[in-house]
């Protein structure tokens, strides 16, 4: 492989990196009709992780006392017991919560992906909802009239393409330009604050899907992601006051099964806990033409179907491995009628799940152009998630390896590891 021995190559890639040196193919399991549900979570911690809103209530909402609070949120938003923010800080004494705001799929997180989301009154606390996936991704001077402080209370799923840290980019700079004070309470990575791999975002393709520049897997948590943005000129207009309201209890180390509380849907097709390691190991792949990874389906973005797609080889790569938390059921279904499998992630795997994602863009894309397929407007929103258009050229290399692409991803990696290190809060 160029630049690199087969040794070097393990101890930079990890098990992940033998996917492109390409072992003799094992015998893919024997097909079958569906693929099963994401693996069942390991059992909780013992103590749960105290989120920030669950320390902001154990501080008796001090923070908070005397000002006008607007919250954006959704139907992630809620304490450690389940109860929504939104209902916890308007029943708190001495908070006066007057404005919610809502992201991509709304407060309620029921609208589908790309949909506009409409202002309209909330129908659990009787607040005025301000659309931030409208017209608009980022508050208007009027809608932060009357505000003394903007929380900001979601979960996020540790992908730069998710819109939900985009939308607090924006809320920080609507904020700075506005003297309104941001207060971020922090929530869990679910892949872990260890996990950092993936293609780094060009300028120009920086956009709402990739609003950050960072790598595709940046192990922050959405306060440590605040605190680097408004630090490093990444939100336009720095906040003059951001707040941070810490965890307890939450170390890198730990995905979301391991915080001992209970996940809650962050949008139609983040059902489980275990989603968002599936989601960055097929979700790059998905918006191009021709290629289906179970979107609208109980398993989505577990399942890889495509036209001439050689399922049993690269299913018995994938097992090959012996990749600990990581392999792959080859599975027939007559409804799509094409070749396809089933992954089986766990979230700890020691595999490389962006270097994953580049492998099925690969093999996909030999057995059919997505490419060509793919109308511009679909391969627009390709290159903003995956943050180059280089790599089409990098993929229609017959003669490049995989890995060889994912090896010049390095270097960003480790640049970006040092710039994030002052901002980390959690061992």
């Amino acid at each position: 492989m160029p630049g690199l021995s087969f040794p070097s190559f393990l101890r930079r890639w990890g098990c992940a990196g033998l996917l492109l040196a390409f072992l003799s193919p094992l015998r893919a399991q024997e097909g079958k009709a569906a693929p099963t549900p994401a693996p069942a979570a390991p059992p909780p911690a013992p103590d749960k992780v105290l989120l920030g809103i669950d320390v902001l209530e154990r501080d008796q909402f001090r923070l908070f006392q005397g000002k006008r609070i607007g919250l954006v949120t959704n139907q992630t938003g809620v304490d450690g017991e389940g109860r929504k923010t939104r209902v916890v800080l308007k029943n708190a004494p001495g908070v006066k919560l007057v404005r919610l705001y809502a992201p991509e799929h709304g407060i309620d997180g029921t609208i589908l992906a790309g949909q506009y989301v409409r202002s309209r009154d909330d129908s659990v606390t009787g607040l005025p909802v301000y659309s931030l996936y409208d017209d608009t991704r980022k508050p208007t001077a009027s809608m932060l009239k009357g505000i003394d402080m903007l929380v900001y209370d979601m979960q996020d799923i540790g992908a730069r393409s998710y819109t939900f840290i985009s939308t607090m980019v924006k809320c920080m700079e609507a904020c700075g330009e506005n003297g309104v004070e941001f207060v971020v309470l922090d929530r869990p990575n679910p892949l872990g604050g260890r996990r950092v791999e993936g293609p780094p975002v060009e300028t120009r393709w920086m956009s709402f899907v990739g609003q950050m520049p960072v790598p595709y897997v940046h192990g922050l948590t959405v306060g440590e992601a605040a605190r680097m943005a408004n630090d490093l000129g990444w939100t336009g207009a720095k906040c003059r006051r951001l707040t941070v309201v810490p965890m307890v209890g939450w170390r890198r180390e730990m995905v979301w099964q391991d915080t001992g509380l209970k996940w809650v849907q962050t949008s139609p097709n983040i059902p489980y806990a275990a989603t968002p390691a599936y989601y960055i190991a097929t979700g790059i792949v998905g918006s191009l033409s021709g290629i289906n990874i179970g979107v609208g389906t109980p398993t989505p973005f577990q399942i890889v179907y495509a036209p001439n797609f050689p399922a049993e080889g690269v299913a018995a790569k994938i097992n090959g491995l012996h990749a600990w938390g990581m392999t792959a059921e080859v599975v027939h279904n007559p409804r799509i009628g094409w070749p396809g499998f089933v992954l089986h992630l766990n979230p700890k795997t020691d595999g490389n799940l962006c270097l994953l994602a580049v492998y099925l863009l690969r093999e996909a894309s030999r057995s059919s152009d997505l490419f060509e397929k793919s109308p511009s407007m679909a391969l627009n929103l390709f290159y903003k998630v995956y943050g180059s258009a280089a790599i089409r050229d990098q993929i229609e290399d017959q003669h490049l390896a995989a890995g060889t692409i994912a090896s010049a991803w390095q270097p960003s990696v480790n640049r970006f590891r040092e710039a994030r290190a002052p901002y980390l809060m959690y061992p």
